[in-house]
């Protein structure tokens, strides 16, 4: 078995506009973290939640996918063994760039989630404070995001991927946040060949066998390129 397992985190989504929580000048800056991406911020003031993310599905809906989106859909569709991609991301440019059977951990922009009943349904662009749910009728919708101090969704499912990497890949993630951050540990233990793609390596860069340096719409492609040349 070849499997190979790829985790891709805010860096990949950068090129396509969508900034990350460390960058300077955009959304994430204009908050604090424990205010809009945490449940007791959501509990504070749910109308400040449900404004950053309108302003997040906004932003989103206007990116396109880019060239190392691309490529992983290429990998995706040609590799002859599976090619499981998981993503820290909450937008949905891996589908648009062509990928299949995406595994979202943290839940999608496009998500609404009953904080009641945890019926879920497609939300709508714009989301308000004490919208019902349309299972249970409680005014309890949120976005089906995960926010920090939640359990990410699919971990059984991603951990057997792990189990059957014969590669796993990482790319444009900072390795600070668990349980993602372990996932190369995870994957070395089952004897896969690891590596990075990163701006600057990350914290866990040296957890890694190969660190690929670079923008990824440059060094993913060219990564793909050589792994289907040599099938």
């Amino acid at each position: 078995m070849e499997k190979i397992v790829i985790l891709t985190g805010a860096g990949i989504s950068a090129e396509s506009g969508l900034g990350t929580f460390r960058d300077e000048g955009g959304l994430w800056a204009q908050h604090r973290i424990e205010d809009v991406a945490t449940p007791e911020g959501f509990a504070r003031d749910p109308a400040l939640v449900h404004g950053f993310y309108n302003a997040r599905r906004v932003q989103a809906a206007k990116a396109q996918p880019n060239a190392a989106h691309e490529a992983l859909a290429r990998l995706q569709q040609d590799w002859p063994d599976e090619v499981a991609i998981i993503t820290q991301n909450v937008d949905s440019l891996h589908e648009a760039g062509g990928s299949r059977n995406v595994i979202h951990m943290h839940g999608t922009l496009a998500g609404a989630l009953c904080a009641a009943c945890e019926h879920r349904w497609l939300s709508p662009p714009e989301m308000a404070v004490g919208e019902s749910c349309p299972a249970c009728a409680a005014p309890a919708a949120r976005p089906d995001v995960v926010w920090f101090g939640e359990m990410p969704y699919h971990m059984d499912a991603i951990y057997d991927h792990l189990a059957e990497a014969w590669i796993f890949a990482a790319i444009g993630t900072s390795g600070q946040v668990y349980p993602a951050a372990a996932f190369v540990h995870e994957a070395s233990l089952s004897g896969a060949r690891t590596v990075e793609f990163n701006l600057t390596p990350s914290d866990g860069a040296s957890s890694f066998d190969e660190v690929i340096l670079g923008p990824a719409t440059d060094t993913v492609p060219r990564w793909v390129d050589k792994l289907l040349s040599q099938r």
